[in-house]
């Protein structure tokens, strides 16, 4: 469902003004996920943990502090020693992530798989051996190329799919791809990185609120108008936070 509401801004009451079928999310084929192959490509130069199965192609951006992370374009593989929450931003934008650092429940690997991102951790040195601006193609075994290589998608359909005897959970930290995992033939939420769902969903950490006299001027101001239709900071913190269940 589309949901439309109003807050009163002066009682805080919430009212529901409109609601109606969402047709974008529920028009696309949820049951039919994408398996990838590259069948023509370099010899590696560097490898590392592999999250998820796709393949991507791009020119790098290696990133060596967090302030930097505005330059990364649409389309560039962003390379890091490592990721936290602040990184959010240019994980949304990257065609791929590759770190030195991490492994598969770190948080590059979580976001970058809820997200639908190629992502390879734990390269130890990827931020040494790759260069700015060179294409290099990101695959799904382990591995990184130079250049572009071919690659090649097809959907298969879920519903084919054979029941295993083990249950499958998802590992989740970003609520904003709770609708888009939904589609998959998964036995439900087995790991939720409650840090990493604070951080996306209301994005101030909770020190900043309980002690504002130990973070900059700038950063009180960005509170400040986060939290400027609650009675205060902390108030904020407590109605924005998630309620998260794990089954």
């Amino acid at each position: 469902m589309d949901i439309e509401w109003a807050k009163d801004g002066i009682t805080g009451d919430l009212f529901i003004v409109q609601a109606r079928p969402e047709t974008v999310r529920s028009a696309q084929k949820a049951n039919l996920p994408k398996q990838t192959q590259v069948t023509e490509h370099n010899p590696p130069i560097i490898e590392g943990s592999a999250i998820g199965s796709d393949a991507a192609f791009g020119r790098v951006r290696v990133i060596r502090d967090v302030s930097e992370v505005s330059t990364i374009k649409p389309g560039e593989i962003l390379v890091a020693d490592m990721t936290d929450p602040d990184w959010v931003p240019g994980l949304r934008i990257a065609a791929g992530v590759i770190t030195n650092r991490g492994g598969r429940t770190c948080h590059a690997a979580i976001v970058s798989r809820e997200l639908g991102v190629p992502c390879i951790v734990g390269t130890k040195d990827a931020t040494e051996k790759l260069q700015t601006g060179n294409t290099y193609t990101r695959l799904f075994k382990w591995k990184h190329r130079p250049g572009e290589a071919t690659i090649e998608r097809t959907s298969v359909d879920i519903n084919n799919v054979p029941k295993t005897k083990t249950e499958i959970k998802l590992i989740l930290g970003d609520p904003d791809a709770a609708l888009s995992m939904s589609g998959l033939p998964v036995d439900g939420v087995g790991l939720v990185r409650q840090e990493f769902v604070v951080a996306n969903h209301i994005g101030i950490h909770p020190m900043a609120v309980l002690q504002p006299e130990n973070v900059s001027q700038e950063s009180r101001e960005i509170i400040n108008e986060r939290s400027k239709n609650d009675k205060s900071p902390k108030d904020f913190f407590v109605v924005s936070s998630p309620k998260v269940s794990v089954a």
